[in-house]
């Protein structure tokens, strides 16, 4: 997908930066948000607006648990 060569180098480079600046951190491959696009979502052709609206959902369902209350669910309290 990506046809940059330093790619790589920047996502290394920035993992320190994103440890220290950073409470918690996502690293999520484009390449892959494709592959689950084209072949779970059947898009022919997904858009930057896909890929977005695939991560928003995911983040939606990881963080559902300590958004909303219920017997099953937590809060940050719990966590701690």
């Amino acid at each position: 997908v990506s046809d940059t060569v330093v790619e790589p180098y920047n996502a290394t480079l920035s993992v320190h930066q994103l440890v220290e600046n950073s409470d918690e951190t996502f690293c999520i491959d484009n390449e892959a948000l494709y592959e689950i696009c084209m072949r779970t979502l059947k898009l022919s052709n997904p858009s930057y607006g896909d890929l977005n609206h695939l991560v928003s959902a995911v983040m939606s369902g990881v963080t559902t648990c300590l958004r909303f209350p219920g017997q099953l669910n937590s809060d940050l309290r719990k966590l701690a």
